[in-house]
């Protein structure tokens, strides 16, 4: 019977050959995430099911890495680190990267991919619905709640329903003013925040396998804000040389089969596509940046597990380049590996980081800073009355900061042509 690499994956997962669509399994997980907003609760449950002296399945499949609520004076925020490194010291959980130390990272889903976790073919959980960023590398990848990921720590095991798949085929060429956000976002007009619940998004196509890592990462890291419960994309040998820079650990590489059966596909001729923005106060409310250019905006911020690549970067340094910004505009590395790329990595023979700091653009140490809001100190966060152009993955009412603040959602080149004019612009205006 034909299958969907879904399933094969979680049929791996569960050690069986064959899975169906909509059948419940029990899962062997290979690598469960957490950070410093889940774990402690995840810790308590754990503790308050298994026992205060229980120890987890396994400390080498456990991976913790605070990145949300830690460059901030909030007391609540140090409590949660300090909690985090209380049970990674009594588990003795060697893959916990503390702040404040060589060993801190920046944000769990870019760092997961640099540290060598994201394996094809295998299964990763995590306490935090963006998981699915792990996708892009030919995995399973999906967020938990706190309660499920207590159980995996106490057993290494979670009962899961398996997705039915829907397929995206992006053919052509990528022209040089798209980038993955303008794909993911034209997906979420079209299917909405619905679109894909409790499904398995998978990416396919030409223009798709032309990305590198990076931009894959953010086509599937944004699956969830169709409601998907994971985005995938299968390896090949761009995954494979990411992979085996990384890790030595070995790997299975599953694709879907030619006749799998799929709820929906859809196809996209790229290059007939142009930039996008998704306006306040949702990621399906899809706009041209055309047809809402010149509407003003207060901020830029550059950054996260979307927007905080070297990629994403290197694309906002092309249209910076020779320019300046007319309003505040934040740049926050997803990683600390990103920050320091940016000194080392050049555009046009000059470094990225100098070209972003001529532009007048302000650089933040690696964090999820102003994405989830955070406390009132937290780096870019929107106040009342703020139009924020945005490199973050969700807009809704709050997200940024303020309530009163609205967020339109953009690739990095265009966060970067709206940075230089003050309202929303097509990046097109520069890369002319």
């Amino acid at each position: 019977m034909t299958q969907t690499i879904t399933q094969k994956i979680l049929a791996r997962a569960a050690n069986r050959k064959f899975v169906e669509a909509g059948e419940n399994i029990w899962l062997n997980v290979d690598v469960l995430l957490t950070h410093d907003v889940c774990g402690p609760p995840t810790f308590d449950i754990f503790r308050e099911k298994f026992g205060p002296e229980a120890n987890v399945w396994d400390p080498e499949k456990i991976v913790v890495l605070p990145d949300h609520y830690i460059f901030t004076e909030n007391e609540h925020a140090h409590r949660n680190i300090d909690l985090l490194r209380e049970f990674a010291s009594e588990q003795k959980l060697p893959n916990y990267y503390d702040v404040g130390t060589k060993r801190y990272k920046g944000v769990c889903h870019v760092a997961l991919a640099q540290e060598g976790y994201n394996l094809p073919g295998t299964v990763l959980f995590g306490t935090d619905s963006h998981t699915c960023t792990s996708g892009a590398f030919g995995m399973f990848g999906t967020g938990i709640g706190n309660t499920d990921a207590a159980f995996i720590l106490g057993t290494g095991k979670i009962w899961e329903k398996v997705p039915e798949s829907m397929k995206f085929i992006f053919e052509g060429e990528m022209p040089e003013y798209l980038m993955a956000k303008d794909l993911i976002l034209q997906i979420l007009g079209d299917i909405t925040t619905d679109g894909a619940t409790y499904r398995a998004m998978e990416f396919d196509g030409s223009a798709v396998f032309s990305l590198p890592m990076e931009e894959r990462m953010t086509l599937t890291n944004m699956a969830i804000e169709a409601g998907g419960m994971s985005g995938i994309i299968a390896a090949d040998s761009t995954t494979e040389a990411y992979v085996k820079e990384r890790s030595d650990k070995p790997y299975e590489i599953f694709t879907s089969d030619p006749d799998a059966l799929y709820h929906s596909i859809r196809r996209y001729k790229t290059e007939e596509l142009e930039p996008v923005v998704a306006m306040p106060h949702s990621p399906d409310n899809r706009a041209t940046v055309r047809s809402v250019q010149g509407t003003k905006i207060t901020k830029s911020y550059i950054g996260s597990c979307t927007g905080g690549k070297l990629i994403d970067f290197v694309m906002a340094a092309k249209v910076l380049k020779g320019n300046t910004v007319s309003v505040p505009t934040n740049i926050v590395p997803a990683t600390v590996e990103v920050a320091q790329s940016l000194t080392t990595e050049e555009f046009d023979g000059q470094p990225i980081i100098t070209i972003l700091k001529e532009a007048g653009c302000t650089i933040a140490p690696p964090s999820c800073a102003a994405c989830l809001g955070g406390p009132s100190d937290t780096f870019g966060r929107s106040v009342d009355n703020d139009l924020v152009v945005s490199t973050t993955n969700r807009n809704f009412p709050g997200r940024m900061g303020s309530k009163k603040a609205g967020v339109c959602l953009a690739s990095p080149l265009t966060a970067a042509a709206s940075a230089i004019t003050g309202k929303l612009t097509d990046p097109r205006e520069f890369l002319r």
